[in-house]
């Protein structure tokens, strides 16, 4: 037994990516005295920039949303009260397709390796108990987020130091509901039947999720988190339903745990049981 707190790691692609699926768990585990810890991969210039311009519009200077997304992300990290937070501050690389995908030093374009050394390197440092990210998917294609898993679980096998992986999920029923929610706000366009189709193949069968995490306590802090990143215009339509409604939705975090060296049995409600 040390004297060294337990530790969470979580690594994300982009500025705000730690508020949608981790927030609660981050500020839960932060407010039982564990240290987290947030990586986050890229800058988040591909965002909105000021007014919700678009990248490639007229007036969309990626210099100055990297500076914008930078100070909202530790605004974000405030709110949630995160221990430690890391920026590898690689060029975000757009969604999949995107001509930023093949721009010089985009994270989409840094060698595998290189990135995982640079996350080994926090991993020795910080000693984190657990590590969650993305599925080899990036959870809906982002190459960003694809980028972040390859690195992660490459930084894990260097290491070898981490008794447990996570990666970030929703169950199918989660999925529909969302679906749902968004048909009931009478202010949104109707979403097209391919766009819901799509969305309730994302995630996986409820069966098929090991960990679910209830952070309902914590979904006023989750929505605070996001609401730091209202630049984007993603976020818009989770900041719509207000505080109550949200947290009915994303009360619950749900993942698949990839790796386990404590015997902690299956399904869980703890992403530290096992360890404690």
């Amino acid at each position: 037994m040390t004297d060294r707190p337990l530790t969470l790691m979580a690594v994300h692609a982009h500025p705000d990516d730690e508020a949608t699926s981790t927030g609660g768990v981050l500020a839960q585990y932060a407010a039982e005295g564990v240290r987290t810890v947030l990586v986050t991969c890229t800058d988040g210039r591909c965002g909105d920039g000021p007014g919700g311009v678009k990248p490639g519009d007229a007036g969309h200077d990626p210099e100055a949303v990297a500076v914008m997304r930078r100070r909202e992300l530790q605004e974000s990290c405030d709110v949630l009260k995160i221990s430690d937070l890391e920026t590898l501050d690689y060029a975000d690389s757009g969604m999949m397709g995107w001509p930023s995908n093949d721009a010089p030093g985009s994270f989409w374009q840094t060698p595998v390796e290189e990135g995982a050394a640079r996350l080994a390197e926090l991993m020795e440092r910080y000693r984190p108990d657990v590590v969650v990210t993305y599925d080899e998917n990036g959870f809906y294609g982002h190459p960003d987020h694809i980028q972040a898993n390859r690195i992660t679980m490459a930084a894990l096998e260097m290491t070898e130091l981490t008794p447990k992986v996570y990666w970030t999920t929703m169950p199918h029923s989660a999925m529909q509901r969302f679906g749902e929610l968004m048909r009931e706000f009478g202010d949104m366009p109707e979403p097209d039947p391919a766009e819901l189709a799509a969305l309730a193949e994302i995630g996986l069968p409820d069966d098929e999720i090991t960990t679910w995490v209830d952070t309902a306590a914590f979904s006023g802090q989750k929505f605070d988190s996001l609401a730091a990143h209202a630049s984007q215009g993603e976020n818009i339509f989770f900041l719509k339903m207000g505080k109550e409604r949200f947290g009915e939705l994303m009360g619950m975090e749900t993942y698949v745990r990839v790796k386990d060296t404590t015997g902690a049995p299956l399904p869980e409600s703890d992403l530290f049981a096992g360890l404690r």
